[in-house]
């Protein structure tokens, strides 16, 4: 049964509660709206203030909103919908499809999606959903029920208290939510999908173990601290939960706890080995030593961008004894094997082992994770590396962003970096986008969420532009250990900047430089290695103008390229690849016995 209820908690007694519903949404309320895997917040997307006002209540102050249509012909007024996209909008997963709007689309409030040249779509999958939509020509906004950061609401109870001060009503029925399953996150990258985010739809549909494994024993990988999911080895198959979101939250952590104890139940896991990232700060990892160390289990700790690169392989079904392939890890971090932050990483893996071969130049983040939340602190890093400050403020000295970087801190940084105080270095693709990011103006003084600066900047980028513009200089270092250098690209970028360049050719000409730098220092390596194979792995290359780029060139050069599909690129399929060297490691052990 379904009712209609008040932000107080009082029942309106209604004969048809989803018809009222939605005209209140036509008025401008919001709705909480209990779902099949949680809740949904809900308003009328053309409604600017109904918008702006669910933003406010919700603490979301920039990441996008999601959309719901009632069919594919209403969303193909605001966005280009190609074959393979109407097909994942309409397959029985119901994913939310990250679509290209269109330039003449009906308008929307800029709110739904600020600095995005993507909105993300979905058909309703629940009959609530086809009811509460059946007369509605145009979207609605159907974002998680929770304020930011927070696991969904699932409970009626929990609606009620945790949402009074976001929505106006609440649509609740009485079948109870068991488990908490967020929407699943997708997006066509080269002509093929590739989930972002695993959950409703997909998990926890399980995965064949690639030929080798068939004496993989029961396992548990605990995953990573963000985006985190996990896994269990289990009867020859892989069992990858579904996205839970980043354990830094305490009810996401709870949330983690419950859903590793449903699993267990579920599937009668009992785990001979736990897996758990090398990080010794991750709540997963310090979880899995507890628990390792409690029911006397053997623990493998497995170094972050490995795990990437394995849970490429096993996707792709690369066989336990096919060799080792040339892996490139992008990522924002990764606890590194000499103690420092890795997250641009060129390695030649296998399922047991990974040697670091080369990576991008190692630079300072100053501030440790606040250069993270404020990515100008690694444009000055970047720019400091390249040339000592008083000099370049003096090269470059009418430049508005040497004018704005004057007036933050600086010196206190130089210091801190000249020092090695709260600045360890890092080799991070994602500071490298963050920093190019901050220089052209974008994010640069703060970001609202995670990847926030690179994934605004690329949604600059035009694709039809790309194949004319000429890519910044990266140089490349050869000899045992490889290394992408930045710098030329930064005296490239700061002549742009000089001469006025509009910032989507600077984003197009970093991207396509970046790209072209990869794509040469794979090329290196793996004429270098011997090795024919290529695995691209971590959540950078879940920008669709990076990963497209490097797929052709590499491809073009002969190589077989290996990427993610359906297992997320980002931290969300870490735990496949945990899962995947701790057996290996045991397969090894056991017939060296």
């Amino acid at each position: 049964q379904a009712w209609l209820e008040t932000a107080q908690g009082e029942r309106i007694e209604c004969a048809d509660p989803v018809a009222v519903a939605a005209d209140l949404l036509r008025n401008g309320s919001i709705l909480a709206v209990k779902g099949i895997g949680g809740f949904h917040l809900a308003a009328d997307a053309t409604n600017a203030e109904a918008v702006q006002r669910l933003r406010q209540h919700k603490r979301r102050f920039a990441k996008p909103f999601a959309l719901m249509a009632r069919e594919t012909a209403i969303i193909r007024r605001y966005c280009h919908v190609e074959d393979a996209e109407a097909e994942l909008l309409e397959s029985p997963a119901a994913p939310i499809v990250l679509l290209q709007e269109r330039a003449d689309a009906p308008a929307l409030p800029q709110a739904i999606a600020p600095g995005q040249a993507l909105l993300g779509f979905m058909l309703p999958y629940s009959p609530l959903h086809h009811l509460l939509l059946e007369d509605f020509d145009t979207p609605l906004v159907m974002t998680s029920g929770n304020l930011s950061d927070e696991p969904q609401a699932i409970a009626n109870a929990d609606a009620r208290q945790r949402l009074g001060s976001i929505e106006d009503y609440l649509l609740l029925h009485d079948r109870e939510i068991v488990n908490r399953v967020d929407d699943s996150v997708v997006r066509v990258i080269n002509g093929r999908e590739r989930i972002l985010r695993r959950a409703r739809g997909y998990a926890p549909a399980s995965l064949p173990l690639p030929a080798g494994f068939g004496k993989t024993p029961a396992i548990l990988a605990l995953g990573g601290e963000l985006k985190n999911s996990f896994c269990l080895v289990h009867h020859g198959e892989a069992i990858l939960s579904q996205h839970m979101g980043d354990l830094e939250d305490f009810s996401t952590f709870g949330d983690y706890l419950k859903n590793l104890d449903l699993y267990a139940r579920l599937y009668r896991h009992e785990p001979d080995i736990i897996a758990i990232d090398a990080h010794p700060e991750y709540l997963s990892s310090k979880h899995g030593r507890e628990l390792a160390a409690r029911n006397s289990r053997q623990l493998q700790e497995i170094q972050h961008h490995h795990a990437h690169i394995a849970s490429c392989l096993a996707e792709n079904g690369h066989a336990r004894d096919a060799g080792p392939v040339i892996g490139v890890a992008l990522d924002g971090l990764g606890y590194g094997r000499d103690g420092t932050i890795w997250g641009g990483e060129f390695l030649v893996a296998d399922y047991l082992d990974a040697r670091r071969i080369g990576c991008l130049t190692p630079v300072p983040m100053p501030g440790g994770t606040m250069a993270i939340l404020e990515p100008w602190r690694n444009t000055f890093a970047q720019l400091q590396l390249l040339e000592d400050w008083t000099l370049l403020r003096e090269t470059y000295a009418g430049l508005e962003l040497i004018r704005h970087l004057d007036n933050l801190p600086t010196a206190v940084l130089s210091a801190m970096m000249a020092k090695g105080i709260n600045s360890p270095l890092t080799s991070s693709a994602g500071r490298l986008f963050d920093a190019v990011a901050a220089a052209a103006g974008v994010c640069r003084d703060r970001i609202q969420y995670e990847g926030q600066a690179a994934i605004e900047f690329e949604a600059l980028v035009d694709s039809n532009r790309l194949a004319t513009t000429r890519g910044y200089d990266f140089s490349i270092s050869g000899g045992e250990f490889a290394r992408i250098d930045p710098a030329p690209m930064w005296r490239q970028l700061l002549k742009d900047l000089q001469q006025g360049q509009e910032t989507a050719i600077i984003s197009e000409r970093f991207h396509k430089g970046l790209a072209a730098a990869i794509s040469r220092m794979v090329c290196h390596l793996a004429s270098q290695q011997q090795i024919e194979t290529i695995a691209l792995s971590g959540g950078v290359f879940q920008n669709a103008t990076l990963l497209t780029l490097v797929e052709r060139s590499l491809q073009k050069q002969g190589l077989r390229v290996l990427a993610h599909s359906r297992i997320p690129a980002n931290d969300g399929g870490l735990a496949l690849g945990q899962a995947m060297i701790a057996a290996a490691h045991a397969i090894n052990q056991e017939d060296q016995d």
